[in-house]
């Protein structure tokens, strides 16, 4: 594949920008969605559907709230100035309005008698309704006016995210360009990465047939963070075959059989994990699953196919431009200790580490999980305003009652009345904390009437919960023949059932995915079992610090910890954790080197970028920022530098098993024939083996290994077979010991 990639270089690189050019439209053709966490199945979407569907112009898409310094609602010309400019809008776009004197709910008026608020109910594609009608709803003679509810505040949410996302790009942009340099050693190898991710990001979103404002940022995250450790890897396998000796075409190929087959199981093993999303049934969370193992795959074939073709293309300019000396290491990667590898003592390290995290994931059991609402607009936004006022000023939960659908079973033909539900009303009415109970609807084609629950509790808290639970069990009757239970805090509560029942599943099938993927590509059936515990405590740990944070206000934040914002973080620190994993597993069985290296370079990279969110205005942007430089330092330092490599020499060869024997795995490199040593030939030149009959060659040509300062022969820790170095004119292999033993030094003619 390398020769193939190596000869067909500018084909590609030329295909590659014909397909970035073409799907760029389409990738950044801004296909927005909101919503879409509601379970189709719960009650609480099945009555928001009933409401939508059976009650016109009762479900609150849009509020508009009045106000006047000095005249009273029940003033005749209040209403007339609030009504007029509601009859005045498009039919085509409204389906229906509430008011205080449509229906005459005292909740609707405040307590000072000098606010009221209307209900709007819009047609077809809200987003877009709104839009169409906004600018009218504010035009109100004598009246102060604020627009707020559901469609306005995801309005605002999107538009303040995609404003942030400009803002945060402006500030990581020169950032991010800083530390590529600095990280890749050269300005040109620094292209590596942006090349990669660029296609990966394009290439993700042009599959997708919508995202959200919040997907895009884990997409773009993904895309970059998986886009650096790739290419950094590639770079550095590179680099060791430039300074081998190995020509251009011989480098890419030597890279691509190495480091390209790291790669390769890195992107498969991400893409399997995360497929596991699916399993939700949310249509938001549902569709992350595929966005996620999009970018994971197409970051994979970029950096199989772009990266080494640039490589190819570049040669040795690609160090050009140099910033800092880039050293070609041979130093075994996981096997030669030192502060950050937790092989070095390993029963301290993985204690150690182990109580930390188990501490850090401590708050994950209090965290609060729910739907971002106007507490994550900035304090001074029309959404959060409308909706702080009206829960200051009118009754409590005003606008967030329990909402109540009782379909009644017929009586003779007879039309559908509130006074079908009163024994229902009376039981429900008795509830602990219930304030009242109304009739908010009837739909008389369906038998049903919509009652609303008011209540004097947090929506958030447990006792609100319970609240709903009550009213779910004490709603049923003899001539009751369905109820339905929605509103917010059932919402809420359906979210929270649903993900705890598809969590543990989610559980198992990513570890299983994760697991098998490394049995089959290491060939050991005892190594995925620390990988998939390390990575269980980290994402434990990770989530523990969000959870604090969301819960103690810090940034700015109030409320619970979005869902949404939960699931990106661990998608983007769970791919690169699959990463980290595969790079460590990947040197300590082939003696690849500079895993570490990699890691830590990538995962500064990352945690820059994420870092910039905190310019957001946003505070659930600001926390998804905090959140992924959390998640990625746990993972990269505690586990994969730390935990995981005491975990593998503590098991010592029970890791291979059943292969037992950490060498070179058969399908990356050829076997290592058994050379003779010749007699030593008089001493020519120090210079790398360039021509003559090579005593040993790794895919037909010769190849640097080794320190100067090994006695000859000597038994070695297993370096990578078949690796030559010309040493005082005189050239040493590695073979295979004849006793078994390990692998020593020969000295042998050229």
């Amino acid at each position: 594949m390398g020769r193939l990639v190596y000869r067909g270089r500018w084909t590609l690189l030329a295909l590659s920008l014909v397909a970035a050019l073409l799907v760029a439209p389409l990738a950044l053709s801004g296909r927005a969605v909101g919503g879409g966490f509601e379970d189709p199945r719960a009650d609480s979407a099945t009555a928001a559907r009933w409401s939508a569907e059976w009650y016109a112009g009762q479900s609150p898409d849009v509020v508009v709230l009045y106000r006047h310094p000095s005249v009273k609602v029940r003033d005749p010309r209040y209403k007339k100035a609030v009504h007029d400019s509601l009859r005045g809008l498009p039919a085509e776009y409204v389906r229906g309005m509430v008011t205080y004197w449509t229906t005459g709910s005292k909740a609707m008026v405040s307590r000072d008698g000098h606010s009221t608020y209307a209900i709007v109910t819009l047609k077809g594609a809200k987003r877009a309704s709104y839009a169409a009608v906004a600018a009218r709803l504010r035009t109100v003679k004598n009246l102060r006016v604020a627009v707020g509810g559901p469609v306005p505040v995801q309005a605002e949410l999107d538009g303040a995210a995609a404003a942030d996302l400009a803002r945060v790009g402006a500030i990581a942009a020169p950032v991010l360009l800083v530390l590529l340099v600095v990280v890749f050693g050269s300005l040109v190898a620094a292209l590596l990465p942006l090349v990669v991710g660029l296609l990966a990001v394009l290439g993700a979103l042009a599959l997708l047939p919508a995202v959200s404002v919040y997907s895009f940022y884990a997409v773009v995250l993904l895309g970059l963070g998986l886009a650096a450790e790739y290419s950094l890897l590639l770079l550095r396998a590179f680099r060791e075959e430039i300074a081998g000796g190995a020509s251009n075409e011989q480098a890419v190929a030597g890279t691509l059989a190495t480091a390209g087959r790291t790669v390769g199981v890195a992107g498969v093993c991400v893409a399997a994990s995360l497929l596991g999303l699916t399993l939700f049934p949310q249509p938001f969370l549902g569709s992350l699953g595929p966005a996620a193992a999009g970018v994971a795959l197409v970051s994979s074939v970029a950096a199989l196919l772009v990266a080494p073709a640039l490589l190819g293309v570049l040669g040795r300019r690609v160090d050009a431009l140099r910033v800092r000396p880039m050293p070609v290491r041979r130093d075994g990667g996981l096997r030669d200790g030192g502060l950050w590898d937790g092989a070095r003592r390993p029963v301290v390290y993985l204690v150690t580490v182990t109580v930390a995290l188990v501490a850090l994931a401590g708050p994950l059991p209090g965290a609060e999980f729910g739907n971002a609402d106007h507490r994550a607009l900035p304090a001074a936004s029309e959404g959060r305003r409308v909706a702080e006022t009206i829960e200051r000023d009118f009754a409590r939960n005003a606008l967030s009652p329990i909402d109540v659908h009782v379909v009644v079973e017929p009586l003779d033909g007879t039309a559908v009345t509130a006074l079908d539900v009163r024994p229902i009303t009376e039981r429900l009415e008795r509830l602990p904390h219930v304030t009242g109970v109304e009739t908010a609807g009837l739909s008389r084609p369906n038998r049903a009437v919509r009652l609303a629950v008011r209540h004097d509790l947090d929506p958030l808290s447990a006792q609100a919960g319970d609240l709903v639970a009550a009213i779910r069990s004490a709603a049923a009757g003899p001539d009751v023949r369905q109820v339905v239970v929605g509103g917010p805090v059932a919402a809420r509560l359906d979210l929270l059932a649903g993900l705890s029942g598809t969590l543990p599943w989610l559980a198992v099938v990513v570890c299983s995915a994760m697991a098998l993927v490394l049995a089959l590509a290491f060939g050991s059936l005892v190594l995925p079992v620390p990988a998939v515990v390390a990575s269980v405590l980290s994402a434990g740990a990770s989530f523990g610090v969000i959870g604090w944070v969301a819960g103690s206000g810090f940034l700015g934040f109030a409320g619970p910890l979005d869902v949404s914002v939960a699931l990106l973080i661990g998608v983007v620190a769970f791919g690169l954790s699959v990463v980290h994993q595969v790079f460590l597993v990947s040197e300590a069985r082939t003696t690849a080197t500079g895993a570490r290296e990699v890691i830590i370079g990538a995962a500064l990279l990352v945690m820059a970028v994420a870092g910039t969110f905190a310019a957001a205005g946003i505070a659930v942007v600001r926390l998804l920022g905090v959140g992924l430089c959390v998640a990625v330092a746990v993972d990269a330092v505690l586990v994969r530098l730390l935990l995981v490599p005491a975990a593998m020499r503590l098991l010592g060869p029970a890791s291979w098993w059943p292969l037992r024997s950490p060498g070179i795995s058969p399908a990356a490199s050829p076997p290592v024939p058994e050379v003779e040593p010749p007699a030593l030939a008089p001493p020519r030149d120090r210079r790398p083996l360039t021509g003559g009959r090579p005593a040993i060659t790794v895919k037909g040509r010769p190849a640097v290994f080794g320190a100067d300062t090994d006695p000859v022969p000597v038994p070695v820790k297993p370096p990578q077979p078949g690796w030559v170095k010309v040493a005082a004119g005189r050239t040493r292999a590695v073979r295979a010991d004849p006793g078994g033993a390990g692998w020593t030094w020969v000295e042998v003619d050229d």
